[in-house]
């Protein structure tokens, strides 16, 4: 049996124990943030943090499950974000055999199948992160430059606070949702499923990809924070300053009374 698996991000999230309820397939694993799902060698995984992977459907029948699953998306948006895997299923093979962008498990390889499903998962959620963290970082370049040139920020106050939640916010996503380093529980006493971990982290270039975006978020942060030191140095120069004329202006006023007295 050979098939494409597919993988689409969908949503900002999930929600994964609504799912649970309303799916009626045979439920392989499921816990608070994914859900594996087999349906007569059809194979469904969704995860929390808006992504879906399918193999062995065809386009018609993905469609009906993206309808089903739409009502439980927070911010639905079905975006190009897609990547797609060859992967073939056979009988009595022990095992696994990654040839490129291919992979053969065998047909009684559950815990593969969902291995694989997995990691194309990832791979996704790490093209849509990395879109965030890209666009970030164009904004806080700007900044920069700005910074550069005129020698001031154009950015303070509420506007700058913003920004920097909205960094925070995809670091904590990126922290909260990604695994890449950390391997599968079910490859921790299965040499096979390891090597299958691995093979497969290598040819989605998982950790340096993830590596990159984390890279990226501490140099964003960095810049935030020195954004954050020269605000702060503004308002403090403001304050001294407004303390200064408020003492000036109390001398004045004193010398002032001296003389009509």
């Amino acid at each position: 049996m050979e098939s494409k698996a597919m993988a689409l991000h969908l949503a900002k999230s999930i929600d994964i124990p609504a799912c649970r309820r309303a799916l009626n397939m045979e439920l392989i694993y499921g816990d608070r943030d994914e859900l594996f799902y087999s349906d007569a060698s059809r194979y469904l995984y969704i995860f929390r943090y808006g992504v879906v992977s399918f193999f062995g459907y065809s386009e018609a029948e993905i469609s009906q499950l993206l309808k089903e699953i739409k009502p439980f998306c927070e911010e639905w948006r079905q975006s190009d974000i897609t990547e797609t895997m060859e992967m073939e299923l056979v009988s009595d093979h022990e095992k696994s055999i990654i040839d490129q962008d291919k992979v053969i498990l065998s047909k009684s390889n559950v815990e593969g199948i969902r291995l694989a499903l997995l990691h194309l998962s990832q791979s996704v959620a790490l093209d849509h992160f990395a879109g965030l963290s890209e666009q970030a970082m164009k904004e806080t370049r700007r900044h920069t430059t700005y910074l550069e040139l005129n020698g001031r920020l154009d950015i303070g106050g509420k506007k700058l606070k913003k920004h920097i939640a909205k960094v925070l916010n995809i670091n904590n996503q990126i922290s909260e949702n990604l695994y890449i380093f950390d391997s599968h529980e079910v490859v921790w006493e299965d040499l096979e499923l390891d090597r299958l971990d691995k093979g497969l982290k290598q040819i989605f270039d998982l950790k340096e990809r993830y590596r990159n975006i984390k890279e990226q978020g501490i140099v964003i942060k960095e810049n935030l924070s020195l954004f954050m030191n020269i605000m702060d140095h503004r308002e403090s120069s403001r304050l001294e300053w407004i303390i200064i004329i408020l003492i000036l202006v109390e001398v004045v006023d004193l010398f002032i009374m001296r003389l009509i007295n």
